[in-house]
């Protein structure tokens, strides 16, 4: 075949994106002919209260029916940092498989090139990943079986969302005293249909074409940049959407005016939003924001998502995942790289056209998409990022506190985590003016029109926002939403470092108590609240957890990699309970259970629609 000339992009990525769907269909049929297809729109969640990084690669995720059917979800493989997809979900393709219905999946993970850190008192450790019994971890599958009563269907012509959820709480057990620290590792995922809705996703792709209203782009998720893209979308805009188009910032049709204009073949670009419509074979999305070209991971300049921890002068220390483009799309966990800025570094916003940015508008605490030139130097081990030339992108930044005081439109914080990381992570000299520094403990928060002022002190909060310019606090945060923790998703975790056979007291329709006075119980039983952990042994008894109540979809999973059916997926608690009351008959033993969902104080219970027991390998 000969190549696609250059000049004609448009061409070649719809060739590209015609080659992708006709691979899938004959590796999913496997005959010469074109069975009605259907499209996966696959997405990709974690759940995540212990690591700064969990970088691993998904190699292949396939589908399987009755008489042996099968069709792939994901082909390619892909890097992902699992620490990263807690608050916001990845849409990893939008293939075209095989219409029907299957009952199972088959999730390869790959830790060839793993980059794992645990989070200690705001302190990243590196970790090796080791399997059950002490060797090395490399490859693992992990098999899913839906539930029999709700099978995964795809029907022809339309697109059907399939959801992943790698549940990092549920699988990994941390060993900081080992030498050299390390954590033990077994693999478990759910997977689910749930609806288009609310739930707030990045979709990254290569451009294709822009047209009113919307423009189309091919699937490339993550920091990929040598994969063929999978899977075309529709992305639709309105006038307020924001748009980052190689660094200039616009809303709406000019946006879209300023992307006909400058994009080319690989064009990488990414819209912030939420799913559309799934009704025709080619999904949409609805885009609030929209990053193009050196914004993202453009397979020209370094990125290093992350967040800054330190600065001096025109210096910055900023701890996060690096992407270099001649790695081919790993990622790889930074405990603190050095970035160059200058006047002429390129400063943006995102969310907001804002004028009058520099260099200077970056300060400690902010999270950061930093472009620039990727400097190692081996014999200091320390890596720099010129971005004197680059651009860099100011992110949304979530801060964790409990309240001190507050008026009509200020509050004071006693900080507890910033970004990623606690307090101890930052050096905050500088921050404030006259070269001062901000104190955490009483962190001084700007909340505009959001008044907190009837809030009683001591409540814990998640401030959403962005930190204010260098040199320039108090206010040392600009809010642009704040939620009481209560009202945040919590997460469960209990854990048996030996298994249990017995770690219930009850196990009914209304839900599971853990068995507290356990001698197999280990350290590890808390409600997390964000960075706040509430110790189970502390309530008045130990809780109920329950999906009753629960809003959205249910997915209630027992198992693990080496149980025939893998791990099993439940869409109703009565089904549930059987199946925990079957796996658990005392052969089997229960290592983790985690649950996300809410505490409820009043009647001590645990309200989850997702609550998963895994099971010893």
């Amino acid at each position: 075949m000969s190549a696609v000339r250059p000049g004609h992009p448009r061409v070649a990525r719809a060739l590209l994106a015609l080659l992708a769907g006709l691979s899938l269909l004959f590796s999913s049929c496997g005959g010469n002919t074109f069975p009605p297809p259907g499209t996966s729109v696959l997405t990709v969640t974690t759940t995540n209260t212990r690591f700064a990084s969990y970088v691993v690669s998904v190699m292949s995720i396939v589908l399987t029916g009755p008489n042996g059917a099968y069709a792939y979800a994901l082909i390619s493989p892909e890097y992902m940092d699992l620490a990263r997809l807690t608050d916001i979900g990845e849409v990893i393709n939008a293939s075209a498989v095989v219409s029907g219905t299957y009952t199972s999946a088959q999730i390869t993970i790959d830790y060839t090139n793993a980059s794992i850190w645990a989070n200690n008192n705001g302190q990243p450790v590196n970790v090796v990943p080791l399997l059950p019994g002490g060797t090395a971890a490399s490859t693992s599958v992990v098999n899913v079986t839906f539930d029999p009563a709700h099978p995964l269907v795809i029907n022809y012509g339309v697109s059907q969302r399939v959801h992943l959820n790698l549940d990092v709480d549920a699988f990994n057990s941390v060993n900081l005293a080992a030498t050299p620290a390390n954590v033990t590792v077994q693999p478990y995922v759910t997977m689910s249909e749930p609806p288009e809705d609310a739930t707030p996703l990045r979709w990254r792709g290569a451009f294709v074409l822009a047209q009113d209203g919307s423009f189309i782009m091919n699937t490339r998720p993550f920091a990929d940049s040598i994969n063929q893209p999978q899977g075309a979308v529709t992305v639709n805009t309105t006038a307020q959407t924001y748009f980052n188009v190689d660094g200039v910032t616009y809303t709406g049709a000019a946006g879209l005016a300023a992307l006909k204009t400058v994009a080319q073949t690989n064009f990488s670009i990414a819209a912030y939003g939420t799913l559309g419509s799934l009704a025709g074979i080619t999904p949409s999305f609805n885009a609030t924001t929209v990053i193009a070209g050196t914004g993202l991971e453009d397979g020209l300049s370094a990125h290093l998502t992350g967040v800054v921890t330190a600065r001096s002068g025109n210096t910055l220390t900023v701890r996060g995942d690096l992407v270099v483009p001649q790695f081919y799309g790993l990622i790889n966990f930074l405990a603190g790289a050095t970035v160059k800025v200058a006047s002429t570094t390129l400063v943006s916003q995102d969310g907001v056209a804002a004028a009058g940015l520099s260099a200077q508008s970056i300060s400690v605490g902010q999270e950061v998409d930093v472009g620039g030139v990727y400097l190692p130097d081996p014999t200091t081990n320390v890596t720099t990022l010129d971005s004197t030339a680059g651009q860099i992108r100011l992110t949304r930044t979530r801060a964790w506190g409990t309240l001190s005081a507050a008026t009509i439109s200020s509050a004071t914080l006693d900080l507890l985590q910033l970004g990623e990381f606690a307090p101890a992570a930052y050096n905050f000299a500088g921050t404030a003016t006259g070269g001062g520094a901000v104190d955490p403990a009483a962190y001084p928060v700007s909340t505009g029109a959001i008044d907190e002022s009837g809030t009683a002190a001591g409540t814990l909060l998640a401030v959403d926002g962005f930190v204010t310019p260098f040199g320039a606090a108090p206010p040392a945060f600009d809010a642009t939403a704040v939620t009481k923790g209560s009202a945040t998703a919590q997460v469960l975790v209990v854990e048996w470092p030996k298994g249990s056979t017995a770690p219930f007291t009850s196990n009914s329709a209304n839900g599971l108590i853990v068995n507290l006075g356990s001698a197999d119980l280990g350290t590890l039983h808390s409600i997390y609240t964000g960075p706040q952990a509430l110790d189970l042994t502390s309530l008045p008894a130990s809780p109920l957890i329950t999906a009753t109540g629960a809003s959205g979809t249910l997915v209630l999973g027992v198992g693990s990699t080496t149980q025939t059916a893998g791990i099993s997926i439940f869409n109703s608690a009565s089904a549930y309970a059987t199946a925990v009351g079957s796996a658990l008959n005392g052969t089997n033993k229960a290592f983790r259970l985690t649950a996300i969902g809410q505490y409820n104080s009043a009647s001590n219970t645990f309200v989850a629609p997702r609550i998963n027991v895994a099971l010893v390998e």
